[in-house]
């Protein structure tokens, strides 16, 4: 891997605060960067040397990171980092595949299942771009702590050994620290489901539950993620590792996350749609939430504090009904 030669010129797809976040870390690493944008306000403050104030604000971003809302000029790249939000990651990719070369590879940066189709992001490349490359970014990192290059760690999957030590040796910094896995669908359920369990631990803290139950929490979680992960064909040492149990404590120890912050105003009695109106940045907790308990389903795993999360955001059970249901449950052995 340390004979893999970087991609010069990289593009991120997405200038919300991670994607805005992955764009400094290439530049970091020597790169040219495109940041591809939806809005405009964001190119133009991007190219005016103000950062990003909608999604990173506070943060200073190298000059090599410039800003389009072409997407025929941002696919002039020689890899692609996807960071769109994971409901919108189809429209996106849509959108690049006329304008895309045939041998650019594509890595997926979004955390979440499409819940019109149960597709995890990588699915939704091989439907929109089947011939791409395809690797996964995932694991644990806050936008502003990585922006501002504090120590983070991260895997790469890909059943590419090659792309995968190309992509390391673009964006790998002694302070951005990927790992190399080929293992996909760990890589993607541990990123999705973590964001679900993480508004559970939220409504904890908002309810004053106490940090015994976030542990509780935390623990059962993961190993709901671990059954769904391993009937879906995740390896368990994937979900183990940073991009799984990784990245489930960093964002359900931390209102940092958005997926706990909108948790414990939830737990703090406050309404779904006010606290989503107040923000641009997108909980994907909340979206991947129904379809996570489908895929549960449709595998015949059990996975009951998913599911009470899903019928809180759903709207079809209070939080303190939700909370008295997962209490009552029947005792059992902890390995089932």
């Amino acid at each position: 891997m340390k004979d893999s030669l970087p991609f010069p010129r990289v593009t991120v797809l997405g200038a919300g605060a991670w994607g805005t976040a992955l764009a400094q870390v290439a530049a970091a690493a020597g790169r040219e960067v495109t940041l591809w944008a939806l809005e405009p306000e964001v190119v133009e403050a991007v190219n005016a040397g103000q950062g990003n104030p909608a999604f990173l604000p506070g943060i200073a971003l190298h000059q090599a990171v410039r800003a389009t809302g072409d997407m025929a000029e941002a696919a002039k790249a020689d890899v692609i980092l996807a960071v769109p939000p994971a409901q919108h990651m189809r429209s996106v990719l849509k959108a690049l595949r006329p304008h895309r070369s045939a041998f650019t590879p594509v890595v997926l940066c979004a955390k979440g299942v499409e819940r019109s189709t149960l597709a995890l992001m990588t699915d939704v490349l091989a439907a929109e771009i089947p011939e791409a490359g395809a690797a996964v970014l995932s694991g644990p990192g806050f936008a502003k702590d990585v922006a501002r290059g504090l120590p983070t760690a991260t895997t790469i999957a890909s059943k590419d050994a090659a792309l995968a030590g190309r992509i390391v040796a673009t964006i790998g910094l002694p302070t951005f620290r990927p790992y190399v896995a080929d293992d996909l669908i760990g890589a993607e359920i541990g990123g999705a489901v973590k964001n679900v369990i993480a508004i559970a631990c939220g409504v904890a803290l908002g309810r004053q539950l106490g940090d015994g139950a976030r542990a509780a929490l935390i623990t059962r979680g993961f190993a709901e993620l671990t059954r769904l992960g391993l009937a879906m064909g995740a390896k368990a040492e994937t979900l183990n590792g940073l991009c799984g149990l990784g990245d489930l404590v960093l964002t359900c120890a931390s209102l940092t996350s958005r997926n706990t912050s909108l948790g414990a105003a939830l737990g703090e009695g406050r309404a779904l749609k006010d606290v989503l109106g107040e923000r641009r940045s997108v909980a994907e907790g909340a979206e991947s939430a129904p379809a996570v308990v489908v895929l549960a389903a449709k595998h015949g795993v059990e996975m009951p504090i998913c599911a009470a999360v899903d019928d809180i955001i759903g709207g079809r059970v209070g939080i303190d009904d939700a909370i008295k249901a997962l209490l009552s449950r029947p005792f059992k052995a902890e390995g089932v």
